[in-house]
């Protein structure tokens, strides 16, 4: 039975907001397609900001275009209690991926304002550029930037698969700031998103209490063979990187099955050259993404699929090349935030219960440097990075309100 409180969000308003910003950049199946630095992208800040400024918050951007709203505390030194997430998608994205994280940040703010509290503390509200990846390397870029990760002037000449540099994209589209990376110091971090996994619905589990975060590790390879016309090349001699690359791809899914539990291992971006029905593959460039909460076990499957890799290529006579894009160290969340995100839970009467986040998030980076925590809402079927992503308003209704809670115990 959930309790009603005084202080809660308005439900309609988060919901309706939602269903706005899905309008910007439209997928071609009912979801959304706004990569990183497109005129979508431009077009979604430009909104967000709109919504923030009639909320009566001031705005800096930093040199890497995330967005950082403001509202004011009454303790003028204190440092701001953060709540973030990110407006960019995947190419075939979902309308709730890191998009509810800010704009539930924004309705905590309109929330607070509709009941007149003050917090000693400012809220700040964040929009990070380029967490999903998709477009340029590496993932949760602007937050690694933030964190100390990477070196911005490296990460502003990050290019994606048709050459563009990111720093230009982004002056492109406007969003370029000024505000030095990293400039603006936090207090605490919270950030919420939905599970993209199946255990909250399936468990009919109201709150996700994130403890941990999947370490991750993204490889890139480059496999050199050499192209032949398929019609007169014999079997025995050919140097076919597609073959190796189809081996490849079963070694990985064997290492994480072997790894078990709580590895995962797949194979993602592929690139066949020529890509030519009757040219066999002289050369193939993809993406290995591995993940396992544990750094010991994500070490090793590294070692294991390079060796078997290696020796793949080896039979095929294939040149074999691996190199680390991306990645990030098994994640702890702070104590204190995830205290305040049960004792919130608990206060509406909401189902919880800790779980591991087998996705990276801004979160992850940013609790390097910041006491951080999590929140998660059940998602239908547990799809994500999909058109056909989902979630109910009563889940966005539910964990925004243990958000508002969370931050207004962290900015008190």
């Amino acid at each position: 039975m959930v309790k009603e409180t005084n202080i809660s969000i308005n439900e309609n308003r988060l919901w309706d907001s939602l269903m706005e910003m899905a309008k910007i950049g439209p997928g071609i199946a009912g979801g959304n397609n706004r990569q990183t630095v497109t005129f979508e992208d431009g077009e979604a800040r430009k909104l967000l900001q709109k919504w923030a400024s009639e909320a009566g918050m001031s705005m800096k951007v930093d040199e890497l275009g995330s967005m950082f709203f403001k509202r004011d505390g009454t303790d003028k030194n204190a440092l701001p209690v953060v709540i973030g997430s990110h407006l960019d998608t995947q190419p075939t994205g979902g309308k709730y991926d890191g998009v509810l994280g800010v704009l539930a940040g924004l309705e905590v703010v309109r929330t607070l304002n509709d009941l007149n509290i003050q917090t000693k503390r400012p809220i700040l509200v964040v929009n990070w550029t380029n967490e999903e990846g998709s477009r340029f390397p590496p993932a949760m870029m602007a937050s690694a930037g933030y964190a100390g990760i990477y070196d911005v002037k490296t990460l502003l000449a990050a290019t994606d698969y048709e050459g563009n540099i990111f720093g230009e994209e982004l002056e492109k589209i406007g969003w370029k700031g000024t505000e030095p990376v990293g400039k603006e110091k936090f207090h605490c971090y919270y950030e919420l998103h939905i599970e993209q996994g199946p255990i909250l619905e399936s468990e009919n589990i109201d709150i996700g209490v994130v403890t941990h975060g999947q370490g991750l590790k993204w490889l890139e390879v480059k496999l050199t063979g050499v192209e032949q016309h398929t019609g007169t090349t014999p079997m025995n001699i050919r140097k076919d990187t597609a073959l190796a690359l189809s081996e490849i791809i079963l070694t990985v899914n064997k290492v994480a099955n072997k790894n078990q539990p709580n590895a995962l291992g797949s194979v993602g971006h592929i690139e066949v050259s020529p890509n030519s029905r009757n040219v066999i593959a002289g050369q193939t460039t993809f993406t290995i993404d591995i993940r396992s909460p544990e750094i010991k076990k994500l070490d090793k499957m590294e070692e294991e699929i390079k060796l078997f890799a290696e020796k793949i290529c080896n039979k095929y006579n294939v040149k074999f090349e691996i190199e680390q894009i991306g990645g990030f160290d098994p994640v702890v969340f702070d104590k204190f935030c995830l205290d305040n995100i049960r004792d919130s839970s608990k206060k509406f009467g909401y189902s919880y219960k800790d779980i591991v986040s087998g996705a990276g998030h801004d979160a992850c980076w940013i609790n390097t440097v910041v006491p951080s925590a999590m929140i998660m809402c059940p998602c239908i079927d547990g799809l994500s990075h999909n058109e056909a992503e989902e979630i109910k308003p009563e889940w966005a209704y539910s964990s925004t309100n243990v958000l508002l809670h969370s931050a207004i115990a962290s900015a008190s």
